[in-house]
Parts: structure tokens; sequence; C-alpha cells
């Protein structure tokens, strides 16, 4: 009883995101995914605060922590000074940590995140560029986009000297003296350590699921699976 609240409670976001709820529900009238989504951050403050390990656990393995925009609206308006948000971002963490992300159909997108703006955060310096938007993988960019994309260097050149060339100014290259101090940092504060997590358990997870290994054809699989039952 407790296990799971007290490995919350480890983590910085919940000793300040979680003083005394009062249930008023402030939190869910204000949250835009409320609106749209099956998503009621109070009812999950007040699951968190049961410190049962059924309840926690299966929050931990739904979609439910997936449909957070991390807005941060929760914050400024709760009279007790909770940020339901900082809850998400803990359980979220926790979640990965333990592998429970892979049995629900957002949390499984976690590997899409990791190899498209967590890598390319360790291969370029930048969270998104250009050519990381593939029409593939978005398709809502338009057809315009696809022209853009097989163009990028004539089209952004347009905007930047320097694009994805050594200098000073947007979409530069970065120098490899900051790219090294970038991966130190990932190393150090457990960054590296978090994404090899999510690559193993989400190779165990498209085993199980009949994929040979978290491959390609499982990333784009799992990143475009919408069973619409979220809202």
């Amino acid at each position: 009883m407790g296990k799971y609240f007290d490995m919350l409670m480890e983590d910085v976001r919940m000793q300040e995101g979680l003083h005394a709820c009062m249930n008023c529900g402030i939190c869910t009238g204000v949250c835009p995914a409320a609106e749209f989504y099956n998503y009621d951050p109070r009812q999950i403050v007040c699951a968190v605060q049961t410190r049962d390990d059924e309840t926690i656990e299966n929050l931990l393995k739904s979609d439910t922590i997936w449909y957070c925009g991390e807005c941060m609206s929760c914050r400024p308006r709760c009279p007790r000074g909770n940020a339901p948000g900082y809850v998400i971002q803990a359980l979220r963490t926790l979640s990965q940590r333990l592998g429970f992300f892979v049995e629900s159909e957002k949390g499984r997108q976690q590997l899409a995140l990791k190899r498209t703006v967590g890598d390319n955060i360790l291969r370029t310096g930048y969270c998104i560029v250009p050519k990381v938007i593939t029409p593939e993988l978005h398709p809502e960019q338009g057809a315009v986009w696809r022209w853009i994309y097989d163009n990028d260097e004539e089209v952004f050149g347009r905007f930047t000297p320097c694009y994805r060339k050594p200098g000073a100014g947007a979409l530069r290259k970065i120098d490899d003296e900051s790219m090294a101090e970038l991966h130190k940092i990932f190393e150090v504060s457990g960054g590296q350590k978090m994404f090899d997590t999510i690559e193993r358990f989400s190779d165990e997870k498209a085993r199980e699921m009949g994929y040979d290994g978290a491959d390609d054809q499982y990333m784009m699989d799992v990143f475009t699976t919408n069973s619409n039952n979220h809202y």
C-alpha cells in the first residue's frame, strides 16, 4: 500500500504540485484538454491521493495521463496551490521508468517522440528542424509542405545565410563543442538513461505484439494509430 505514491513523491514536481486538494474541480473547469478528451485532472489528483497501488498503477498504464498538454492553466487557479499538471508530469515519468507506458495507445507513442524530438536534440541541438517534419509523418502539413521539405535549403536560406551551416543565427549548425556539452548534460541528468529505457520497453512490447522489435514499422504504427476512443 502506497508504494507507487512513495515513488511519485520522490519527484520534486509532486512535492510542488500536490498539497491539499479539496476536490473543487476548478482545474477541470479551466483545462483545455478536458474540453476535448476523456480527461479530468480533478479525478487524477483524487486517484493519486488514495495512495492505493492498484489505482495508481491503472493510471500509469492508461491513456489518461498522456492527454494533458502541460499548459499549466490549472496551477494559478487552484485555491490550494496545487498544480495537477506537475502531478501528471510525475506520473508520466514514473510510467516511463517502470515500463507501464507501453500498455496504452498514447503511451506507446512516447517512442515516436523520443525518436523524433528527442533524438533530434542529440543529433542537431534543436527540438525540431524542418527536415524532421517529414511529409509521411506529418500529413497535416498539407501538399505544399512536400515542396518546402524537398527545397528546404532554398526556402530557409532566404531567411538566414547559415541554415544548417556554421555561423550565428537561426537554424545554424551547432558547433561540436556545444553538442558535446549537450550530450554530457543528457548523461549526468539521466536523460540518456530515460531514452534507453523507452527504447528497451518499447522493443519488448513490439515483440509481444508480433513485430521484429521496435523497428521503423512499429514506430510508424504506434505514431499513427488512433482508436478514436479518447474523446
